[in-house]
């Protein structure tokens, strides 16, 4: 079963929705936990059965599809895609047992398990067609679940979240079709595995180009400044559910792209673009920051500060260091965690008050202890608490790109300050203070239900804050060995001086333990 665990985890979720169908609507909540909570057990089976000690791919699968193009049913893991996957199940488990009663919840539940199967279809794709067509599929449940359980400018959102992610999609296309095609000039065939496109040495001014046309795609699906316009409409308009998977799971996609493809296939260009990129990753930290100051809706004032975490995930990245690209790597776990967290926190509230608006809250904690002290402990470890799993990602983020710019990581530093200022500020407005609308001084604290999807949040937020380990280790191996093929693929001095050689670093080590 282990040789095709991950087709199971892809397809098992696709099954089960079109079975799902003919379950019935009362017990259909029942199933959708059942079939999440499965598919989250094959998950953690996965990360049991995976090798830390091996940084290359596993479990693969390599089945052609059509041999005279290239392209190929291939699948395989590494460090870096295995916790990801493993937070795709996770998040997609916990949203079912946290959705609340819903209009057409069978449609719903459906239509979740679907989106599970295309983000683990992304996350363990080695062949870029495959990879595309999970990367375009992703975008039609999250469509119908903005457009079919929004707000009032539900239809405006899906349909610009839809448009942007699309046509930068297509633009990436056309990157995979002329990566396909060097590959067929310097090989005399096509492929489209991403292996083997790894063993391809590309012209330093093709590496401009094609970076370009990855960085397109992936950069709106982050999104990056100035790419990012559609996301507070989608998290502003979305359920709450839908939110919460936007923000821990869809938007990985695009940091862990970076990782997967860019940096690997175009060293040099990674290189060339490196500052320009730090430069719009910190400005991302800050205006976002400022921008999710001046909110006055609690899920905004969330909706902005995970644009602005991102950015220091995408500054992590493109310090092409091990320290850099593992903390980015592990902040895309965590922010997964925590940003999923507030954007259930924020939903328990909507269900109370019908409103998020800060304004009409105050003094909360008195009314809701329970439910303060879990917002509190969440937003903590959104601001980088030490301690708390945000900490240890951006700590390496900011300790990888400090070897790089002193100034930039320090700007960057700087930002996060911001960060703990707005949040802290929304924390005060929203739960300290008297009571001062009726409507609030009755309200009910966090329930059974709400609590079973919360507390694990909270454990691993704690947990992988004080002991990140059994993440890292895994994380660091694989990351290394994508460094190291940096490294030996670099055509530019440059590339080559700011790319470090880790074999050699081992080398000397040794040595200097032998004398």
């Amino acid at each position: 079963m282990l040789d095709h665990i991950l087709s199971i985890l892809i397809f098992f979720p696709l099954l089960a929705a079109m079975l799902g169908f003919v379950v019935n609507k009362d017990s259909i909540r029942a199933y959708g936990i059942t079939v999440t909570t499965v598919e989250f057990i094959l998950s953690l089976w996965l990360w049991y059965a995976y090798d830390s000690s091996v940084s290359g791919m596993q479990f693969m699968e390599n089945i052609e599809l059509i041999p005279a193009f290239g392209i190929a049913y291939i699948l395989g893991i590494d460090g870096i895609s295995l916790f990801i996957i493993v937070l795709s199940t996770f998040i997609t488990m916990i949203g079912i047992a946290s959705l609340t009663d819903t209009k057409r919840v069978k449609n719903m539940i459906i239509t979740l398990l679907v989106l599970e199967m295309t983000m683990v279809g992304v996350f363990a794709s080695l062949d870029a067609i495959l990879f595309y067509v999970f990367w375009e599929l992703s975008l039609v449940p999250m469509l119908y679940i903005i457009g079919a359980w929004g707000g009032p400018l539900r239809i405006y959102a899906s349909v610009k979240f839809f448009l942007y992610t699309f046509a930068g999609s297509l633009v990436m296309l056309v990157g995979m079709l002329f990566m396909a095609y060097f590959y067929y000039q310097a090989t005399g065939e096509w492929s489209f595995s991403l292996l083997e496109w790894y063993r391809l040495i590309l012209p330093e001014s093709f590496q401009y180009w094609l970076f370009a046309a990855f960085f397109v795609g992936f950069a709106i699906k982050v999104p990056m400044f100035p790419f990012h316009t559609w996301l507070p409409y989608a998290h502003g308009q979305a359920p709450t559910i839908g939110s919460v998977i936007l923000a821990a799971v869809l938007l990985k996609m695009g940091t862990y792209a970076f990782v997967r493809f860019s940096l690997p296939l175009f060293p040099d260009a990674a290189v060339f673009f490196m500052m320009p990129i730090a430069i719009i990753a910190v400005i991302m930290i800050i205006y976002t920051a400022m921008v999710a100051y001046a909110q006055e809706d609690i899920k905004q004032v969330v909706a902005y500060s995970s644009v602005s975490h991102m950015g220091v995930i995408i500054l992590g990245t493109f310090a092409l260091n091990v320290e850099g690209i593992s903390g980015s790597v592990f902040l895309m776990i965590a922010h997964g965690v925590v940003s999923g967290a507030l954007f259930l926190l924020v939903g328990v509230i909507y269900d109370r008050r019908h409103t998020k608006l800060m304004s009409e809250f105050g003094g909360l904690a008195s009314v809701m202890p329970r439910y303060a002290t879990i917002f509190g402990i969440m937003m903590m470890a959104s601001v980088g608490l030490p301690l708390t799993i945000n900490f240890v990602g951006e700590f390496l983020s900011l300790l990888g790109f400090y070897q790089q710019s002193h100034m930039i990581t320090l700007l960057a530093g700087v930002a996060i300050i911001v960060g703990a200022i707005y949040m802290l500020s929304s924390y005060k407005k929203a739960f300290f203070g008297e009571v001062t609308k009726e409507e609030n001084k009755n309200l009910p604290d966090v329930n059974k239900r709400e609590l079973v999807a919360l507390i694990p949040l909270v454990i691993i937020t704690i947990w992988l804050g004080v002991y990140p380990k059994p993440i890292l280790e895994p994380i660091n191996n694989s990351v290394e060995s994508i460094v190291q093929l940096m490294h030996d693929k670099a055509v530019t001095p440059e590339a080559k001086s700011a790319i470090p050689n880790l074999i050699k670093d081992d080398k000397l080590s040794s040595n200097m333990e032998a004398h």
